[in-house]
């Protein structure tokens, strides 16, 4: 068996545990500046998974604009970690928005440029994913709430709301989660390759 054998599922291991945790405190931060409602059962399990680290990293990193400014370095600094171990189990390259990025070879500047590329990513793809599974809940239980949608709505609703105003409902259908999705999807192929290519040199 090649060395491939282990590092593949391992490298899979790494990425879902790691992603998984920076996707709660990227929601955290979301929920906050969008002021979602905190005592929702939803947002008081993402606080309590997300709050020992935030309270060390608090104590050196204060808030800006209002804005919990630690909870974005902590998604900084927990991709970074993500890309060095990766790197040090000689995994070559990543996938960052779906695009390929080069670990091996790049320097430590190199790779928190990654990092903001990976992060600006997953902030499209939170804001994707709620725009969709809006869409699939009014489907299914259309005028019917539970604490998933109310802050699923609440993250959707600022990309969807411009949209509304300048493509009104046609014969009752609202097509402007079509046109968000198309324009998320757009902006990450704008602007995500460009920062990979800026950390690659």
């Amino acid at each position: 068996m090649g060395s491939g054998y282990l590092t593949s599922p391992l490298m899979l291991i790494i990425n879902t545990l790691f992603d998984l945790y920076i996707l709660l405190v990227l929601v955290r931060f979301l929920l906050q500046m969008l002021r979602a409602d905190f005592y929702n059962p939803v947002s008081q399990f993402i606080v309590k998974l997300t709050t020992p680290p935030l309270r060390a990293l608090r104590r050196f990193i204060p808030s800006i604009g209002g804005q919990d400014s630690a909870s974005i370095v902590l998604c900084m600094c927990l991709i970074y970690a993500k890309f060095l171990l990766m790197r040090a189990l000689s995994i070559s390259v990543v996938h960052i928005g779906g695009v390929l990025a080069p670990l091996a070879g790049v320097s430590y500047a190199g790779l928190l440029v990654f990092c903001i590329a990976d992060l600006v990513a997953l902030v499209l793809t939170v804001f994707l994913g709620a725009v969709i599974i809006q869409v699939v809940l009014s489907w299914i239980s259309p005028g019917q709430y539970n604490p998933v949608i109310g802050l699923v709505h609440k993250i959707a609703e600022p990309v969807l709301k411009p949209i509304r105003k300048l493509i009104p409902s046609i014969g009752g259908i609202d097509l402007s989660p079509l046109f968000a999705s198309l324009l998320i999807v757009v902006a990450k192929m704008l602007i995500v390759p460009p920062i990979i290519h800026l950390g690659s040199f």
